[in-house]
């Protein structure tokens, strides 16, 4: 790599879906979830999220919707969550 090449910044998606602390927990027992997190593809954070979830204790996930930040969010709530993201933790929100 040449000294005049920058890195590319990392790719935050975000992950927005419900889930369930219980397997037989009806729909209205869900909780919904922004998850942020760094990863190579899509389908990386979809699976490093489930893991992330899975190891909080949560039995069942739906996950809606997937896509990528388009920079840092200007909402506080996710402040902390992206920066979480981008030193590689996977944030749930």
């Amino acid at each position: 790599m040449n000294d005049n090449e920058l890195e590319p910044d990392p790719v935050v998606y975000i992950v927005i879906g419900r889930v369930w602390e219980d397997e037989d927990a009806s729909p209205e027992n869900a909780i919904e979830i922004h998850a942020l997190l760094t990863a190579p593809e899509d389908d990386d954070a979809v699976r490093k999220t489930l893991e992330s979830l899975s190891s909080q204790g949560f039995a069942e996930a739906e996950l809606d919707q997937i896509g990528v930040m388009d920079g840092e969010p200007d909402d506080p709530v996710y402040e902390g969550a992206y920066q979480d993201a981008l030193a590689g933790n996977v944030a749930i929100v």
